[in-house]
């Protein structure tokens, strides 16, 4: 089994190929990646002590795809996943790295006969309509009410057959392109796929930001002291998302990649549910209750551009598929990245 990871020194691709990697010693895990991302380099020595292979080339340059040879399966990890990409007026790497990346992972998949997972997002729902959710108000964060005015809303979460009309960030609109390019190949080519919809995904080795990986950031600006802000929605800190421990995440990914007939045509929503999901508000209070730490919290009622109050995935088209669950809850997710800052500090201050 020779299996490709692109994307593959970011935090999700480096963890994913390192799991594939210990679970099939009798595999052959190659990584690409462009090295772009700060803190990628801290991943090549966990590849190379794993024997994992590092290819330093870009998803935007097909023939640095094809070099790689052949291959099995892809999981296509590779992302500008930032919800403010492009906003300052400069797209040309977003939809490059994300719409062309896909378009030339499609190509290497076709020509190889390899089965593509491919690493979407919720981010392919439309800002508006999330917007326009019903919502409660609690103690501490806001709730998707049990009634809503559309299709693919309910106390669950967002399922797949939310409306897709309307804007979504180029992010977002990228990544839903990418998932009707492989539609197209799977229907004009046999291409055999599957479409992850994730949600937050965090854990060790993330090298987070406000407007990516905002779980991993809260956890270091606590560690290191720095100040936060609640930015939007009144400024409470009450907005929510449900989150996913890259563990779980790469548990479903090797399911899938093992089973390419049972999987190809599946599109899925992955994430951690209502069950798994936490307000700003609650993340700042277990954050202080790990790390001891209290720090300083400012507040900004303004929304930013594309910023919704809840995104909770519904998983349910994925529970009817598999056994798979999430086993590591919004605790564990922090303890985790604890963990590795405090073993890592040092590193990670320099990568910062």
């Amino acid at each position: 089994m020779r299996v490709l990871v692109t994307g593959g020194a970011g935090f999700i691709g480096a963890n994913v190929a390192l799991g594939l990697a210990a679970r099939h010693p009798g595999w052959e895990v190659i990584t690409l990646d462009n090295l772009r991302r700060r803190g990628a380099e801290l991943n090549l020595p966990r590849l190379r002590d794993a024997e994992v292979r590092f290819a330093h080339g870009d998803i935007r340059i097909l023939e640095d795809l094809l070099e790689i040879g052949d291959v099995d399966a892809l999981v296509e990890c590779s992302a500008e996943p930032s919800a403010l990409a492009g906003v300052d007026g400069t797209p040309d790497y977003v939809v490059k790295s994300n719409l062309v990346g896909a378009y030339n992972c499609l190509e290497l998949a076709r020509r190889r006969g390899a089965f593509l997972v491919f690493l979407s997002t919720s981010r392919v729902y439309p800002v508006a309509t999330l917007a326009g959710l019903g919502l409660r108000e609690a103690e501490t964060r806001f709730e998707i009410a049990p009634e809503q005015p559309m299709s693919g809303a309910s106390e669950h979460g967002i399922a797949e057959e939310f409306p897709l009309d309307g804007a979504r960030t180029l992010y977002g609109t990228t990544k839903l392109s990418a998932e009707l390019l492989i539609d197209e190949y799977r229907a004009s080519y046999g291409l055999r796929a599957v479409i992850d919809r994730c949600g937050v995904i965090a854990g060790p080795w993330q090298m987070g930001k406000v407007d990516q990986g905002v779980f991993t950031y809260w956890m270091l600006a606590h560690h290191f002291g720095w100040p936060l802000r609640y930015i939007g929605f009144g400024g409470a800190g009450k907005q929510v998302r449900d989150l996913l421990h890259v563990d779980d995440l790469l548990d479903l990914l090797d399911e899938q990649i093992a089973a390419p007939g049972r999987w190809d045509g599946a599109r899925v929503n992955v994430g951690g549910g209502r069950e798994c999901s936490l307000s700003l508000l609650e993340t700042t209070a277990l954050c202080a209750e790990i790390t001891g730490n209290t720090i300083e919290m400012g507040s900004v009622s303004e929304n930013r551009p594309g910023d919704v109050p809840v995104y909770v995935s519904d998983c349910r088209r994925l529970f009817s598929l598999s056994q798979w669950r999430p086993q590591r809850g919004p605790r564990r997710i922090l303890e985790d990245i604890h963990t590795w800052i405090l073993c890592n500090e040092s590193a990670i201050e320099r990568a910062l």
